[in-house]
């Protein structure tokens, strides 16, 4: 029950809506989400237009930066195969969801887990229902997301951390949505109500510790 997602280009560090705060990601602070990179949702998009290729690109930097400064790196992935039972409402928005497939419900190949990073099943809009989420971040207290898609679970996630007093960072070119619509209306939910929208490089800029 997807959509075919029509190309977009991403937004630029111009046509981002203005923050609220003034956060900065700390590497001692942050851990990186890469949300439901699965190959069941990329193949909504055109494999090679944007913004697909333009995401996956910031989503695989941003890892590497985060890899490299100790940053735990979390993957979430929603399981194949759902029983009714467990897809619960989403039933009635979605259908069945992923089908029992492997290779539907793996993360795209060129995102592939390393093994120090963390695999966390997904089961809702936000990463942080029915899992260990919370639990995994432990004393860090920002969480910055990349995955798809900006207004569900992008968006849920971003409302769950704030209201856990958990910093959202939202890096608005390692995230994608149904439209550049869509993508626009998250990023600027997310900078008025919840979070701090900002890009790929500005995030490992600050993660390095580059003045702004």
């Amino acid at each position: 029950m997807l959509p075919s997602i029509a190309p977009y280009p991403l937004p630029t560090e111009a046509e981002l809506p203005a923050n609220r705060v003034t956060w900065r990601p700390d590497p001692a602070r942050a851990v990186l989400l890469v949300h439901d990179m699965q190959n069941h949702f990329l193949n909504a998009f055109t494999a090679d237009e944007a913004p697909l290729p333009g995401l996956i690109e910031n989503i695989a930097a941003i890892r590497k930066h985060c890899v490299d400064l100790g940053v735990p790196v979390v993957y979430s992935a929603q399981p194949g195969g759902q029983t009714p039972q467990q897809r619960g409402l989403l039933l009635d928005f979605w259908g069945d969801g992923l089908a029992d497939d492997p290779r539907a419900a793996a993360i795209t190949d060129a995102l592939t887990p390393g093994p120090d990073d963390i695999r966390l099943t997904k089961w809702r809009y936000s990463a942080f229902v029915r899992t260990d989420l919370a639990t995994l971040l432990g004393d860090r207290d920002q969480l910055l997301i990349t995955g798809v898609y900006g207004h569900i679970g992008v968006l849920a996630t971003a409302l769950d951390a704030f209201m856990r007093d958990i910093q959202p960072f939202v890096l608005a070119d390692a995230v994608a949505d149904f439209s550049a619509e869509h993508h626009r209306d998250t990023l600027r939910h997310v900078a008025q109500r919840c979070g701090y929208v900002t890009t790929t490089r500005t995030t490992a800029d600050a993660l390095l510790g580059v003045a702004a």
